[in-house]
Protein backbone atom coordinates (compact mmCIF):
# COMPACT_ATOMS: atom_id res chain seq x y z
CA UNK A 1 0.00 0.00 0.00
CA UNK A 2 1.02 3.33 -0.67
CA UNK A 3 0.58 7.06 0.91
CA UNK A 4 0.43 10.51 -0.83
CA UNK A 5 1.38 12.86 1.76
CA UNK A 6 1.19 16.77 0.72
CA UNK A 7 3.03 19.04 2.98
CA UNK A 8 6.41 19.08 4.25
CA UNK A 9 6.15 20.70 7.26
CA UNK A 10 5.41 18.76 10.90
CA UNK A 11 2.71 16.52 10.20
CA UNK A 12 3.39 15.44 6.47
CA UNK A 13 7.19 13.65 7.24
CA UNK A 14 5.77 12.47 10.94
CA UNK A 15 2.66 10.60 8.99
CA UNK A 16 4.92 9.32 6.49
CA UNK A 17 7.66 7.76 9.19
CA UNK A 18 4.24 6.58 11.58
CA UNK A 19 3.07 4.71 8.26
CA UNK A 20 6.23 2.99 6.82
CA UNK A 21 6.46 1.85 10.60
CA UNK A 22 3.30 -0.17 9.88
CA UNK A 23 4.10 -0.65 6.45
CA UNK A 24 2.92 1.84 4.33
CA UNK A 25 4.95 3.40 1.15
CA UNK A 26 4.93 7.24 1.44
CA UNK A 27 5.86 9.73 -0.71
CA UNK A 28 6.16 13.16 1.03
CA UNK A 29 5.19 16.57 -1.74
CA UNK A 30 6.60 19.58 -0.80
CA UNK A 31 5.59 22.52 -2.40
CA UNK A 32 8.92 25.21 -1.20
CA UNK A 33 12.22 24.57 -2.81
CA UNK A 34 14.52 23.46 0.60
CA UNK A 35 15.75 27.15 0.32
CA UNK A 36 12.33 28.59 1.32
CA UNK A 37 11.97 25.99 4.58
CA UNK A 38 14.26 28.27 6.26
CA UNK A 39 11.75 30.65 7.33
CA UNK A 40 10.39 30.82 10.70
CA UNK A 41 10.30 31.32 14.81
CA UNK A 42 9.90 29.38 17.78
CA UNK A 43 7.99 26.71 18.99
CA UNK A 44 7.56 24.18 21.82
CA UNK A 45 6.74 21.23 22.16
CA UNK A 46 4.87 19.83 24.79
CA UNK A 47 5.49 16.32 26.47
CA UNK A 48 2.40 14.63 24.44
CA UNK A 49 4.02 16.12 20.98
CA UNK A 50 7.40 14.11 22.45
CA UNK A 51 6.03 11.00 23.55
CA UNK A 52 4.41 11.19 19.94
CA UNK A 53 7.93 11.57 18.50
CA UNK A 54 9.55 8.59 20.57
CA UNK A 55 6.67 6.37 19.18
CA UNK A 56 8.45 7.32 15.37
CA UNK A 57 11.60 7.37 16.84
CA UNK A 58 12.57 10.51 16.35
CA UNK A 59 12.77 11.69 20.27
CA UNK A 60 16.70 11.98 19.98
CA UNK A 61 16.49 13.91 16.65
CA UNK A 62 14.34 16.55 17.73
CA UNK A 63 16.28 16.35 21.79
CA UNK A 64 19.37 17.57 19.80
CA UNK A 65 17.89 20.11 18.45
CA UNK A 66 15.99 21.89 21.53
CA UNK A 67 16.31 22.99 24.88
CA UNK A 68 14.26 22.45 27.96
CA UNK A 69 11.78 24.48 29.02
CA UNK A 70 9.71 23.50 31.89
CA UNK A 71 7.59 26.32 32.95
CA UNK A 72 5.99 29.62 32.02
CA UNK A 73 5.95 32.30 34.01
CA UNK A 74 3.16 35.13 33.63
CA UNK A 75 3.59 39.08 34.23
CA UNK A 76 1.55 41.54 34.01
CA UNK A 77 2.36 45.24 32.40
CA UNK A 78 4.20 46.45 35.72
CA UNK A 79 6.19 43.41 36.09
CA UNK A 80 3.77 42.25 38.97
CA UNK A 81 3.36 38.27 38.79
CA UNK A 82 0.18 37.27 37.80
CA UNK A 83 1.13 33.16 37.82
CA UNK A 84 2.69 30.33 36.59
CA UNK A 85 2.20 26.57 35.38
CA UNK A 86 4.37 23.77 34.13
CA UNK A 87 4.64 22.78 30.92
CA UNK A 88 3.16 19.14 31.86
CA UNK A 89 4.78 15.86 33.46
CA UNK A 90 8.13 15.03 31.41
CA UNK A 91 8.37 12.13 29.77
CA UNK A 92 8.95 8.59 31.65
CA UNK A 93 12.88 9.21 30.43
CA UNK A 94 13.27 12.83 32.36
CA UNK A 95 12.85 14.56 28.73
CA UNK A 96 10.35 17.82 29.16
CA UNK A 97 9.08 20.16 27.09
CA UNK A 98 11.94 21.40 24.51
CA UNK A 99 11.56 24.70 22.49
CA UNK A 100 13.45 24.91 19.01
CA UNK A 101 13.16 26.61 15.87
CA UNK A 102 10.22 25.49 13.49
CA UNK A 103 12.49 25.58 10.55
CA UNK A 104 15.23 23.19 12.29
CA UNK A 105 12.67 21.13 13.31
CA UNK A 106 10.88 20.69 9.70
CA UNK A 107 13.79 20.22 8.28
CA UNK A 108 15.18 17.55 10.31
CA UNK A 109 11.91 15.60 10.18
CA UNK A 110 11.92 15.67 6.15
CA UNK A 111 15.86 14.54 6.06
CA UNK A 112 15.24 11.60 9.08
CA UNK A 113 12.00 10.54 6.31
CA UNK A 114 14.38 10.70 3.14
CA UNK A 115 17.08 9.08 5.46
CA UNK A 116 14.49 6.31 6.14
CA UNK A 117 14.18 5.85 2.39
CA UNK A 118 11.13 7.32 2.51
CA UNK A 119 10.52 9.46 -1.20
CA UNK A 120 11.03 13.31 -0.67
CA UNK A 121 10.10 15.99 -3.20
CA UNK A 122 10.43 19.57 -2.88
CA UNK A 123 8.80 22.50 -5.24
CA UNK A 124 6.39 19.48 -5.78
CA UNK A 125 3.34 22.03 -5.45
CA UNK A 126 0.41 20.02 -5.42
CA UNK A 127 -2.74 22.10 -7.25
CA UNK A 128 -5.27 19.82 -6.96
CA UNK A 129 -6.40 16.07 -5.45
CA UNK A 130 -8.96 13.84 -6.11
CA UNK A 131 -9.78 9.96 -5.43
CA UNK A 132 -10.45 7.10 -8.62
CA UNK A 133 -11.97 4.20 -7.39
CA UNK A 134 -9.42 2.84 -5.15
CA UNK A 135 -6.78 5.00 -5.93
CA UNK A 136 -6.05 8.56 -4.83
CA UNK A 137 -4.52 10.74 -7.28
CA UNK A 138 -2.66 14.45 -6.71
CA UNK A 139 -1.98 16.87 -9.68
CA UNK A 140 1.55 18.97 -9.65
CA UNK A 141 1.68 22.35 -10.72
CA UNK A 142 3.88 21.07 -13.53
CA UNK A 143 1.04 18.53 -14.56
CA UNK A 144 2.42 15.32 -13.85
CA UNK A 145 0.07 13.14 -11.16
CA UNK A 146 0.78 11.11 -7.79
CA UNK A 147 -0.92 8.60 -7.03
CA UNK A 148 -1.30 5.95 -4.32
CA UNK A 149 -3.55 3.64 -2.15
CA UNK A 150 -4.72 6.96 -0.01
CA UNK A 151 -3.43 10.68 0.51
CA UNK A 152 -2.78 12.38 3.32
CA UNK A 153 -4.02 16.53 3.64
CA UNK A 154 -1.14 17.59 5.89
CA UNK A 155 -1.11 21.13 4.02
CA UNK A 156 -1.91 23.32 6.76
CA UNK A 157 -4.44 25.93 8.04
CA UNK A 158 -5.06 26.95 4.43
CA UNK A 159 -5.04 23.40 3.06
CA UNK A 160 -6.46 23.12 -0.23
CA UNK A 161 -7.11 19.14 0.40
CA UNK A 162 -9.60 20.44 3.00
CA UNK A 163 -11.51 22.10 0.40
CA UNK A 164 -10.93 19.07 -1.88
CA UNK A 165 -12.65 16.54 1.04
CA UNK A 166 -15.28 19.15 1.28
CA UNK A 167 -15.83 22.47 -0.39
CA UNK A 168 -18.23 23.68 2.29
CA UNK A 169 -15.64 23.18 4.96
CA UNK A 170 -14.98 25.90 7.48
CA UNK A 171 -11.82 28.65 6.12
CA UNK A 172 -8.81 29.38 8.88
CA UNK A 173 -10.48 31.84 11.37
CA UNK A 174 -8.40 35.27 11.76
CA UNK A 175 -7.56 35.26 16.11
CA UNK A 176 -6.81 38.61 16.12
CA UNK A 177 -3.44 38.75 16.84
CA UNK A 178 -0.70 39.26 14.45
CA UNK A 179 2.93 37.58 15.33
CA UNK A 180 6.36 38.51 15.15
CA UNK A 181 9.92 36.40 16.23
CA UNK A 182 13.44 36.91 16.90
CA UNK A 183 16.31 36.34 18.73
CA UNK A 184 18.92 38.54 21.23
CA UNK A 185 22.12 36.79 20.97
CA UNK A 186 24.70 36.43 23.58
CA UNK A 187 23.20 39.20 25.75
CA UNK A 188 23.49 40.22 29.50
CA UNK A 189 19.69 40.64 29.15
CA UNK A 190 19.10 37.06 29.90
CA UNK A 191 20.23 36.84 33.24
CA UNK A 192 16.93 38.92 34.11
CA UNK A 193 14.96 35.75 33.35
CA UNK A 194 14.48 32.20 34.50
CA UNK A 195 16.41 29.42 33.67
CA UNK A 196 13.63 27.03 32.96
CA UNK A 197 11.11 28.51 30.72
CA UNK A 198 9.46 30.76 28.88
CA UNK A 199 8.04 34.45 30.93
CA UNK A 200 4.82 35.96 29.10
CA UNK A 201 4.12 39.34 30.14
CA UNK A 202 0.38 40.61 29.17
CA UNK A 203 1.31 43.93 28.12
CA UNK A 204 -0.67 47.29 27.48
CA UNK A 205 -0.32 47.16 23.84
CA UNK A 206 1.39 43.52 23.13
CA UNK A 207 1.57 40.20 24.43
CA UNK A 208 5.46 38.74 25.01
CA UNK A 209 6.70 35.90 25.21
CA UNK A 210 11.17 35.76 26.39
CA UNK A 211 12.93 32.93 26.74
CA UNK A 212 16.50 32.23 27.90
CA UNK A 213 18.60 29.88 25.98
CA UNK A 214 21.38 27.57 27.54
CA UNK A 215 23.77 29.80 25.76
CA UNK A 216 22.49 33.25 27.33
CA UNK A 217 20.28 33.91 24.06
CA UNK A 218 17.23 35.08 24.30
CA UNK A 219 14.49 34.15 21.91
CA UNK A 220 10.99 35.94 21.78
CA UNK A 221 7.67 36.82 20.29
CA UNK A 222 5.16 39.14 20.21
CA UNK A 223 1.48 39.02 19.65
CA UNK A 224 -0.22 42.45 18.77
CA UNK A 225 -3.74 42.84 18.57
CA UNK A 226 -4.91 44.05 15.57
CA UNK A 227 -6.40 43.74 11.89
CA UNK A 228 -4.52 41.04 9.89
CA UNK A 229 -1.54 42.20 8.00
CA UNK A 230 -1.79 42.43 4.24
CA UNK A 231 0.38 41.31 1.54
CA UNK A 232 1.06 44.60 0.89
CA UNK A 233 2.20 45.86 4.10
CA UNK A 234 4.47 43.01 4.91
CA UNK A 235 6.43 43.80 1.71
CA UNK A 236 6.20 47.76 1.86
CA UNK A 237 7.54 47.11 5.88
CA UNK A 238 11.42 46.71 6.78
CA UNK A 239 12.55 44.88 9.45
CA UNK A 240 14.31 47.78 10.83
CA UNK A 241 10.62 49.74 10.83
CA UNK A 242 8.72 46.26 12.22
CA UNK A 243 11.41 46.03 15.08
CA UNK A 244 11.14 49.81 15.63
CA UNK A 245 6.86 49.34 15.55
CA UNK A 246 7.55 46.26 18.17
CA UNK A 247 9.99 48.39 20.76
CA UNK A 248 7.62 51.10 20.60
CA UNK A 249 4.07 48.95 21.24
CA UNK A 250 6.38 47.17 24.72
CA UNK A 251 8.27 50.60 25.69
CA UNK A 252 5.66 51.22 28.60
CA UNK A 253 6.04 47.59 30.14
CA UNK A 254 8.34 46.35 32.77
CA UNK A 255 11.20 43.84 31.95
CA UNK A 256 13.73 43.76 28.82
CA UNK A 257 11.10 43.30 26.28
CA UNK A 258 12.01 46.28 24.15
CA UNK A 259 15.79 46.19 25.12
CA UNK A 260 15.88 42.54 23.75
CA UNK A 261 13.69 44.01 20.66
CA UNK A 262 16.11 47.05 19.80
CA UNK A 263 19.11 44.96 19.83
CA UNK A 264 18.10 41.76 18.54
CA UNK A 265 17.44 40.03 15.01
CA UNK A 266 13.69 39.87 13.54
CA UNK A 267 12.93 36.15 12.03
CA UNK A 268 9.56 36.12 11.78
CA UNK A 269 7.55 39.46 10.66
CA UNK A 270 3.72 40.10 10.46
CA UNK A 271 2.58 36.70 10.75
CA UNK A 272 -1.20 36.45 11.01
CA UNK A 273 -2.37 34.06 13.36
CA UNK A 274 -5.41 31.65 12.83
CA UNK A 275 -7.45 28.79 14.48
CA UNK A 276 -9.86 26.04 12.73
CA UNK A 277 -12.53 24.33 15.14
CA UNK A 278 -15.24 22.28 13.93
CA UNK A 279 -14.46 20.72 10.42
CA UNK A 280 -17.39 18.51 9.80
CA UNK A 281 -16.01 16.40 7.03
CA UNK A 282 -12.21 15.27 7.70
CA UNK A 283 -11.80 12.75 4.99
CA UNK A 284 -13.39 11.61 1.74
CA UNK A 285 -13.19 8.31 -0.63
CA UNK A 286 -9.19 7.74 -0.59
CA UNK A 287 -8.63 11.44 0.80
CA UNK A 288 -7.91 12.34 4.72
CA UNK A 289 -6.81 15.11 7.05
CA UNK A 290 -4.21 15.53 9.89
CA UNK A 291 -2.90 18.35 11.99
CA UNK A 292 -3.79 21.39 10.86
CA UNK A 293 -5.60 20.99 7.73
CA UNK A 294 -8.38 19.27 9.85
CA UNK A 295 -8.04 21.12 13.18
CA UNK A 296 -5.85 24.08 14.13
CA UNK A 297 -5.76 25.69 17.71
CA UNK A 298 -4.68 29.37 18.24
CA UNK A 299 -0.54 29.30 18.89
CA UNK A 300 -1.36 30.58 22.25
CA UNK A 301 -2.53 26.77 23.01
CA UNK A 302 0.95 25.79 22.29
CA UNK A 303 -0.62 22.27 20.72
CA UNK A 304 -0.37 22.66 16.93
CA UNK A 305 2.59 20.65 16.99
CA UNK A 306 1.92 17.76 19.59
CA UNK A 307 -1.67 17.39 18.20
CA UNK A 308 -0.18 17.40 14.69
CA UNK A 309 2.04 14.32 15.42
CA UNK A 310 -0.27 12.78 17.92
CA UNK A 311 -2.54 12.43 14.66
CA UNK A 312 0.57 10.79 12.82
CA UNK A 313 0.82 8.30 15.23
CA UNK A 314 -2.76 7.80 15.56
CA UNK A 315 -3.80 7.65 11.83
CA UNK A 316 -1.10 5.06 11.56
CA UNK A 317 -2.41 3.19 13.86
CA UNK A 318 -5.60 2.55 12.10
CA UNK A 319 -4.59 2.33 8.86
CA UNK A 320 -2.62 -0.83 9.81
CA UNK A 321 -5.95 -3.06 10.35
CA UNK A 322 -6.44 -2.35 6.41
CA UNK A 323 -2.74 -3.57 5.01
CA UNK A 324 -3.80 -5.30 1.29
CA UNK A 325 -3.90 -8.84 1.26
CA UNK A 326 -4.83 -10.79 -1.42
CA UNK A 327 -8.77 -10.84 -0.66
CA UNK A 328 -9.13 -7.30 0.59
CA UNK A 329 -7.21 -5.52 -1.52
CA UNK A 330 -7.09 -2.47 1.32
CA UNK A 331 -10.38 -2.32 0.92
CA UNK A 332 -10.36 -1.12 4.03
CA UNK A 333 -9.41 2.52 4.07
CA UNK A 334 -12.76 4.35 4.35
CA UNK A 335 -13.37 2.60 7.35
CA UNK A 336 -9.64 3.40 9.18
CA UNK A 337 -10.41 6.74 8.42
CA UNK A 338 -14.02 6.79 10.37
CA UNK A 339 -11.79 5.43 13.35
CA UNK A 340 -8.99 7.86 13.22
CA UNK A 341 -11.43 10.56 13.51
CA UNK A 342 -13.30 8.89 16.10
CA UNK A 343 -10.37 8.67 18.13
CA UNK A 344 -9.62 12.33 17.95
CA UNK A 345 -12.37 14.56 17.04
CA UNK A 346 -12.99 14.96 20.34
CA UNK A 347 -9.57 15.68 22.09
CA UNK A 348 -8.38 18.35 19.38
CA UNK A 349 -11.52 20.25 19.22
CA UNK A 350 -11.86 20.29 23.01
CA UNK A 351 -7.68 21.93 22.64
CA UNK A 352 -8.80 24.51 20.19
CA UNK A 353 -11.43 25.77 22.28
CA UNK A 354 -9.02 25.84 24.82
CA UNK A 355 -6.77 28.07 22.38
CA UNK A 356 -9.02 30.22 21.41
CA UNK A 357 -9.96 31.61 25.23
CA UNK A 358 -6.15 31.38 25.61
CA UNK A 359 -5.92 34.05 22.31
CA UNK A 360 -8.90 36.26 23.91
CA UNK A 361 -7.15 36.59 27.02
CA UNK A 362 -4.32 38.79 25.30
CA UNK A 363 -6.65 41.28 23.59
CA UNK A 364 -7.74 44.06 27.15
CA UNK A 365 -10.78 45.19 25.16
CA UNK A 366 -13.39 47.27 26.77
CA UNK A 367 -12.49 45.81 30.80
CA UNK A 368 -8.69 47.24 30.44
CA UNK A 369 -5.87 45.87 31.41
CA UNK A 370 -5.61 46.71 35.02
CA UNK A 371 -8.81 44.59 35.59
CA UNK A 372 -8.05 42.18 33.09
CA UNK A 373 -4.97 41.26 35.24
CA UNK A 374 -7.07 40.83 38.28
CA UNK A 375 -8.87 38.48 36.39
CA UNK A 376 -6.42 36.54 35.25
CA UNK A 377 -4.62 36.29 38.99
CA UNK A 378 -8.06 34.26 40.09
CA UNK A 379 -7.47 32.63 36.49
CA UNK A 380 -3.93 31.34 37.00
CA UNK A 381 -4.71 30.14 40.57
CA UNK A 382 -7.72 28.17 40.33
CA UNK A 383 -8.32 27.33 36.89
CA UNK A 384 -5.31 27.33 35.17
CA UNK A 385 -3.36 24.77 37.11
CA UNK A 386 -1.15 21.98 36.33
CA UNK A 387 -4.21 19.36 37.47
CA UNK A 388 -6.54 21.11 34.81
CA UNK A 389 -3.86 21.10 32.30
CA UNK A 390 -2.90 17.57 32.65
CA UNK A 391 -5.45 16.07 30.07
CA UNK A 392 -3.43 18.15 27.69
CA UNK A 393 -0.14 17.69 28.28
CA UNK A 394 -0.01 14.46 29.92
CA UNK A 395 -1.98 12.81 26.88
CA UNK A 396 0.40 9.78 25.53
CA UNK A 397 -0.77 8.27 22.22
CA UNK A 398 1.85 5.94 22.64
CA UNK A 399 -0.37 4.10 24.98
CA UNK A 400 -3.65 4.27 23.19
CA UNK A 401 -4.59 1.73 21.58
CA UNK A 402 -3.52 2.72 17.84
CA UNK A 403 -0.28 4.34 19.59
CA UNK A 404 0.97 0.60 20.64
CA UNK A 405 0.56 -0.98 17.14
CA UNK A 406 2.68 2.08 15.62
CA UNK A 407 5.47 1.60 18.52
CA UNK A 408 5.55 -2.05 18.63
CA UNK A 409 5.98 -2.32 14.33
CA UNK A 410 9.16 0.04 14.78
CA UNK A 411 9.98 -1.67 18.32
CA UNK A 412 13.15 0.84 18.25
CA UNK A 413 14.58 3.86 17.42
CA UNK A 414 15.20 4.35 13.52
CA UNK A 415 18.19 2.08 12.49
CA UNK A 416 21.31 3.85 13.05
CA UNK A 417 20.20 6.23 15.76
CA UNK A 418 20.69 4.76 19.26
CA UNK A 419 18.95 5.70 21.98
CA UNK A 420 20.43 8.05 24.81
CA UNK A 421 20.84 6.52 28.08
Amino acid sequence: MKAVVVGGGVAGPATAMALQQVGIEAVVLEARDRAATEAGSYLTIAPNGLDALAAIGCLDLVRDLGFPSRRNTMLGATGRRLGSITLGTPLADGTPALTMKRPHLTRALMDEAARRGIEVRYAAKVTSVRTEGQRAVAVLEDGNTVEGDLLVGASGVHSAVRTAVDPGAPAARYVGLTNFGGITRNTDLAQDLPGDGWQFTFGRHAFVGLHRTPTDDVVWFVNVPEAQISRTQRADTSLDQWRARLAGLVADDAGPARALIESGELELAGDNTYDLGHVATWHRGRLVLVGDAAHAPSPSSGQGVSLALEDAVVLAGCLAGCLPTAASHGTGVPAAYDSFVAARRGRVEKVVAVGARSSSSKIPGRIGRVPMEAMLRVVFRHLVTDRAQDWITGYRVSQSPAGRVVTAASGAPAPGRPRRP
